[in-house]
């Protein structure tokens, strides 16, 4: 969880919600009176993706993390959701309408994002990935590649042009980890964190160092091969959960944000205010 500052919030707040395989991401952007624009993200928390929670649950626990930071329902005028897990947006959907008293932008074909996508079936694209491209191409025109560490690592192009030029899709960390658990009778489940070298003195060390320098050279190695195929220079950020421990091991990752999503969910919502 992050909060900003405790200090009366002025405007109308908005509420991004970015529904992924593994975590529900919310954040919630302060907005300017005049402009309707986002101004600063106040505050954002994540939560377990399950399936079976009811707009009552998400109303119970949200309101709870509400009053801790000491906002309430009420200052919610806006919301605005991804959502990569169908089954999971319709109880979001009805808790900001039953318990927000709004309707919600749900981000899918139809809506405007600015951004061309030249996938050759569009709708092929996850939401999470165009609203991550809309945030990148927001803050780095001259063209970016976003490494995204979620349930898969994915890995997207965008074009200093605004394009969503396509991009790699790789099994995640964790299923990775899992993978070496559930397919082998004497490798125990780990934790994913750097050990202390690559040359393993134990079991645990020994998969932790293919896990974590495994991925950091499967990162290196795309980003280079998606250079070699672009005539311009990208910026390359991370983002995701376990972004931090992966670019530190990498040559090619140059910054990460862990908020980009939330942050292209409040572009997505002025683009169709």
């Amino acid at each position: 969880m992050s909060v900003g500052p405790r200090s009366a919030v002025e405007g109308a707040l908005l509420l991004t919600i970015d529904v992924g395989n593994t975590n529900i991401s919310f954040g919630l952007y302060e907005r300017d009176r005049e402009r309707g624009r986002p101004r600063a993200l106040h505050a954002d928390w994540r939560l377990e993706t399950r399936s079976g929670r009811t707009s009552d649950e998400y109303a119970a626990l949200l309101g709870e993390l509400f009053r801790q930071a000491g906002l309430s329902f009420a200052q919610v005028k806006a919301a605005v959701i991804s959502s990569v897990v169908p089954p999971v947006l319709a109880p979001l959907d009805r808790f900001c309408r039953q318990i927000l008293g709004l309707e919600p932008l749900i981000v899918g074909p139809g809506t405007k994002t600015g951004v061309p996508i030249l996938y050759e079936n569009p709708r092929e694209v996850g939401a999470d990935r165009v609203v991550n491209a809309v945030a990148a191409f927001e803050r780095w025109p001259q063209g970016a590649i976003v490494v995204d560490f979620g349930t898969a690592t994915t890995f997207d192009v965008i074009t200093p042009r605004g394009e969503y030029a396509g991009g790699v899709i790789a099994p995640g960390l964790a299923i990775s980890a899992d993978g070496l658990y559930q397919a082998t009778a004497k490798l125990p489940r780990v934790e994913i964190a750097r050990p202390p070298s690559v040359i393993g003195r134990n079991t645990v060390a020994s998969m932790q160092a293919g896990l974590v320098f495994g991925y950091a050279g499967l990162v290196d190695a795309i980003v280079e091969r998606i250079r070699g195929e672009i005539d311009f220079s990208p910026h390359v950020v991370g983002t995701g959960g376990l972004a931090p421990l992966i670019a530190r091991e990498t040559r090619t990752i140059e910054e990460c944000d862990d908020r980009l999503t939330l942050q292209g969910l409040a572009i997505i919502y002025d683009r169709n205010r």
